[in-house]
């Protein structure tokens, strides 16, 4: 069983040697990248995964991010990601261990919306389904692969653009 622990403590640099295992360092220019430019990561959705030996072996980040509507309006979501696990350890567990954590880190009586790009058949366990197509990313995404988890999906608005919500780590301290 994995060791699930804060994602804070854990050397910063490790997390950043483990996004490059598993993900190559060529990460930096994701869609994804761009869409949380700016922001930090939330500590306290944001978790780390020991082996039996306390080494490092996942990691997953959730950000404050919004989608930008036609109207102007900024409608806040959290994107959870990078799931980041060391290719040798992949299939274990690690990964569900660690959308575990994160979701269930979540407040479910103030729960925002979750987003993603993914595998819709991995993350749809976890309640990700195909996003609004007229959700749009600042980068190239397969449509698709963008997806979303809203105990709610009325409230979600059918268009916009994802990008960072500006200001949001002190809002979501308070």
């Amino acid at each position: 069983m994995p060791t699930i622990v804060p994602l804070s403590a854990v050397d910063p640099q490790h997390v950043e040697d483990l996004l490059d295992a598993a993900f190559e360092p060529e990460r930096r220019g994701r869609t994804s990248y761009r869409i949380r430019e700016g922001t930090d990561w939330l500590p306290m959705l944001s978790f780390a995964a020991l082996d039996d030996e306390d080494w490092l072996v996942g990691s997953i980040q959730v950000w404050p991010v919004a989608l930008a509507a036609p109207d102007g309006r900024a409608h806040p979501l959290l994107m959870v990601g990078p799931v980041a696990v060391l290719p040798a350890h992949q299939g274990e567990g690690y990964g569900k261990a660690l959308m575990a954590a994160a979701l269930g880190a979540i407040d479910p009586a103030a729960a925002l919306p979750q987003v993603l790009i993914g595998d819709p058949p991995y993350y749809g366990r976890f309640g990700f389904v195909e996003a609004p197509r007229g959700w749009h990313c600042p980068g190239p995404w397969e449509p698709e692969r963008l997806l979303v988890r809203c105990n709610n999906p009325a409230i979600l608005p059918p268009a916009g653009m994802l990008g960072p919500w500006a200001g949001a780590a002190s809002r979501l301290a308070n």
